[in-house]
């Protein structure tokens, strides 16, 4: 295949993910009161093989060929996969950088007791109902999990699936409600941030055990560990001086930092999506870093996270879940997650003093897994973890929880305060 073919194939892509994200996106929006990402997730799913490719499956494999035949015989992935892989990553890596800027640690410190106990919770009550949903259900199922992996790994790696929550998803619907300068609001984004940095956390971990080599994983332990401090001091100070004295490059240098720090960690073991997301962490919040992220979230979201979630919908093969044990695991999966999540970070609210409806409200915007858990899922299926078809199941998860949190947030908050009134109707 040519490069002329490549990109003409490529431009044909574009335009029909483009496309249809915004079509789905408004019919999601105009009849379902749903988000735009939370729809270009569902978009991902229809554009693969479980919804196009079943109404029309030449067409769609015409448009996202996944396979090619040498010869006769051999089957070889197809080269536009390749193109799509790279472009989806490069979307992760602009997205987490933008996740990070939008990482406000003061929501932390000015809810810290509150939001440890709610974020606790919503890590440890789904984590370990995820650990025992794998060794009740899915120790022996080869077909689902790498089998040649410890059970162990294996277990933090679907404890960790079902404890993350969508951060920017959960940012974007309090932002929306107008809540975020309540109680609930910035207790709710403050436990949020934690869930993500403890899932992304026992992530790490499972990367660097499931290397198999001690030596490995301990250089990718490290190397982690060294980057965070290394960034949030050495580096801060270094973008805190770009700030100050480089504004006019700045926004060249930062993305310099940025993919140097997405190579970094990639290329110790752990994933690029960490670097990313530590270097917009260490940014200094102010003008400039709102200036630098007005230019890349919208390039970001409108152009390259797309391809991030067709890249999951062409893996995403919902025919591959046939037997009713395997339906089976699919709900029971889907139940541990909700279950574990507004179950446990509802009990915390309600232990730190919050109303049953304002602390019911925070345990469904928890609930929601959005992209985040489609990152950790699309992780596990490229370091051969786990199986398409678990995969499917996960995803089927992370849709399905991501739809619940809007909706029935909307039903159930009720502002309990003059100041949540005021700020829910601003």
């Amino acid at each position: 295949m040519s490069d002329l073919d490549m990109m003409l194939r490529f431009m044909l892509q574009a335009m029909v993910v483009l496309v249809a994200c915004r079509v789905f996106g408004w019919l999601g929006k105009r009849f379902l009161g749903q988000a735009q990402v939370t729809m270009e997730m569902l978009t991902g799913i229809i554009l693969g093989p479980s919804v196009f490719g079943l109404l029309a499956p030449q067409i769609q494999r015409n448009i996202f060929p996944q396979f090619t035949t040498i010869g006769d015989l051999t089957s070889a992935k197809h080269p536009s996969m390749s193109v799509l892989y790279v472009v989806a990553q490069i979307g992760l890596v602009l997205y987490m950088f933008v996740v990070g800027l939008e990482l406000d640690l003061s929501h932390i410190r000015r809810h810290v007791r509150s939001a440890i106990s709610v974020s606790a919770a919503g890590i440890l009550v789904p984590f370990v109902l995820g650990c025992l949903l794998f060794f009740g259900f899915l120790g022996n199922r080869t077909d689902m999990l790498n089998a040649a992996m410890s059970p162990t790994i294996l277990a933090v790696y679907v404890g960790a699936a079902m404890s993350i929550t969508a951060f920017p998803v959960l940012a974007r619907l309090i932002y929306e409600a107008g809540v975020q300068n309540t109680t609930i609001g910035t207790l709710t984004l403050s436990s949020g941030a934690m869930d993500d940095i403890a899932a992304w956390s026992l992530l790490a971990a499972v990367l660097a055990a499931s290397k198999g080599n001690p030596s490995i994983a301990l250089w990718a332990i490290l190397g982690g560990i060294a980057f965070v401090a290394v960034m949030l001091s050495a580096g801060r100070r270094v973008l805190t001086y770009i700030e100050a004295k480089a504004a006019e490059n700045a926004f060249s240098l930062v993305l310099v930092l940025l993919f140097f720090g997405a190579w970094f960690t990639d290329e110790i073991g752990i994933h690029a999506v960490f670097g990313a997301f530590i270097v917009g962490v260490a940014m200094p919040k102010g003008a400039v870093s709102e200036q630098i992220r007005a230019r890349i979230e919208p390039l970001a979201t409108g152009l390259f996270v797309p391809f991030f979630f067709v890249f999951s919908g062409l893996n995403t093969k919902i025919t591959s879940l046939v037997g009713l044990d395997v339906w089976l695991i699919a709900l029971l999966a889907l139940a541990v997650a909700i279950v574990g999540k507004v179950g446990g970070c509802y009990a915390a609210a309600r232990a730190c003093g919050e109303s049953h409806r304002q602390s019911l409200s925070i345990g469904v915007l928890m609930n929601s897994r959005g992209m985040m858990g489609l990152i950790i899922l699309n992780i596990g299926l490229q370091q051969k973890i786990i199986s398409t078809q678990f995969f499917t199941i996960m995803v089927i998860m992370c849709v399905v929880t991501t739809f619940l949190a809007a909706p029935l947030f909307r039903k159930i908050y009720r502002p309990e305060s003059e100041a949540e009134l005021a700020a829910a109707h601003a």
